[in-house]
């Protein structure tokens, strides 16, 4: 079993020692994401495409006629398409199913089993690479194989020169390579190659999406939440950061920074002008922000604001925020229509996160500006105690996100069980696209799926049950029991 990976256009065109130097990082990214799902893939690399390989001991590729269970080869090559199409760098990913032979009749057989239905209605043409020795060569190959699937099929004809359908066969020694699938990667460059960002992320669509952009762009992203809602607040933005890092960039640890903005707050809500709020709310968290970035070692900051979406989000408003500091800010949505936006975030698994994020907006105003003018601006921020925003950055946490939900003090007294009792309920918290991938099936015990994002404002509880959560890892199970145990429910960790 393996798996073709074409390299992102952008990366073939680059200057040769450029462009080796991203394979190289695209390599040693897919291996490090790869191997906790099995110590024998090999990834191994060319000019023009990788190969990632599943191998066993004996270092022959594994296929599904091995000894190995099907299912198990099976499901372990789902897991690695999922991965590789979650890494940035990667234009398409080919799967390769393997084939042994021993005689060009059976070459023929195959690629009819194979390619019949593809090529239904089509012109195509058969190509063959051949490495080994053979008593045949590979235009004899093309000849046998091509009229098996003519004769065989219910093609419309061979079409050597523009053929609808390139039926491509690679045989090296005694076996036979056919692709089965083609499936689109997600392009960009292979995070590790760019410089770092600091990312503003508030949870909800825009800057959930912004992130993403950025690292699919291959920029290791940092996180940075100011937060404007307490603690339950933070637990949502982490949970969305912790998805989006864990999807697209594992690969590489990032941070989350948080920044208590309460007091910032409060100090502007005593003491600027209503209709210059939001403007100076903004300039106060770039300016925060700046330190961030620069005690990072990060050249940008990133947000997720958009033309004309806001009152604060208009040209002369973003001017104005943007003269706070002297970092770059970036905006990868700044054009986008909001419908755009909400279908990337579909698209990336983050809609369901930012539909139940709650708002925390800390300056409402009824009038607030839309021309914003830097000398009111500066003249209302002449009255702000400067102290206090240094207080907030001061006040500052940093967390590996890897290691965002084992930083609880208490969370080893919850009780973890293997084996759940009659009359149990198990809630399964994961993301519903990993419940999709693997639902979970008891015969014993109610399943209910409550994803852990919605869990804290579930209503349908019953504080008289007795509940197991269950997700892959328990993680983040324990950290959601502990919150509804200090609720009053009776909860455990569920892990068999």
């Amino acid at each position: 079993m393996k798996f073709i990976i074409k390299l992102f256009p952008e990366i073939i065109v680059k200057s040769k020692p450029v462009r080796k130097r991203l394979i190289s990082q695209l390599k040693k990214n897919l291996r490090k994401i790869l191997t906790p799902l099995n110590e024998n893939i090999e990834v191994v690399g060319s000019w023009d495409y990788l190969e990632v390989r599943m191998i066993s001991s004996d270092t022959n590729l594994i296929t599904e006629s091995d000894s190995v269970e099907k299912s198990a080869v099976a499901q372990l090559a789902e897991d690695i398409l999922t991965r590789l199409k979650q890494t940035p760098g990667i234009d398409f990913i080919l799967k390769v199913n393997t084939h042994p032979f021993e005689s060009l009749d059976e070459i023929a057989d195959i690629t009819v089993q194979t390619y019949a239905e593809e090529v239904k209605g089509k012109t195509f043409c058969v190509r063959v690479k051949r490495s080994g020795q053979h008593p045949f060569n590979s235009t004899q190959i093309e000849q046998k194989a091509g009229g098996a699937l003519l004769h065989n099929s219910e093609a419309k004809g061979v079409e050597l020169k523009s053929p609808e359908v390139k039926v491509q066969l690679e045989i090296r020694q005694n076996k036979l390579y056919t692709i089965e699938s083609r499936t689109p990667g997600l392009g960009g460059f292979p995070l590790g190659q760019q410089e770092s960002c600091i990312s503003l992320i508030s949870g909800g669509f825009d800057s959930s999406v912004a992130s993403y952009l950025m690292i699919k762009r291959g920029v290791r992203t940092h996180f940075c939440f100011f937060n404007l809602g307490g603690m339950a607040h933070e637990v949502g933005v982490k949970q969305v950061a912790h998805y989006i890092w864990q999807k697209y960039s594992s690969s590489h640890r990032v941070l989350f920074i948080t920044i208590p903005f309460e007091q910032v707050v409060s100090e502007i809500l005593q003491n600027v002008h209503h209709s210059q709020m939001g403007v100076i709310l903004k300039r106060m968290m770039m300016r925060v922000a700046e330190k961030v970035a620069l005690e990072f070692n990060a050249p940008a900051i990133v947000t997720g604001e958009c033309i004309g979406q806001v009152s604060s989000q208009t040209l002369t408003n973003l001017s104005v925020i943007d003269k706070a500091t002297q970092a770059i800010t970036l905006r990868p949505l700044i054009a986008m229509d909001k419908q755009e936006i909400i279908s990337i975030s579909r698209e990336t698994g983050t809609e369901e996160f930012a539909a139940s994020m709650p708002e925390y907006c800390g300056v409402i105003s009824d009038k607030p500006t839309t021309c914003a003018k830097l000398e009111r601006v500066e003249h209302e921020e002449s009255r702000f105690d400067f102290a206090v925003l240094e207080q907030a950055f001061a006040a500052r946490r940093v967390e590996n996100i890897d290691e965002l939900y084992q930083s609880k003090s208490n969370i080893d007294d919850i009780e973890v069980v293997s084996m759940p009792a009659k009359d149990d309920v198990i809630i399964d918290i994961r993301h519903p696209q990993e419940v999709v991938a693997k639902p979970m099936i008891l015969t014993n015990n109610q399943v209910i799926e409550i994803p852990f994002f919605k869990l804290q404002s579930a209503e349908n509880l019953n504080q008289d049950a007795q509940y197991l959560l269950y997700c892959d890892k328990g993680i983040m199970s324990q950290l959601q029991a502990e919150e509804l145990q200090q609720r009053g429910y009776q909860v455990k960790v569920y892990q068999p």
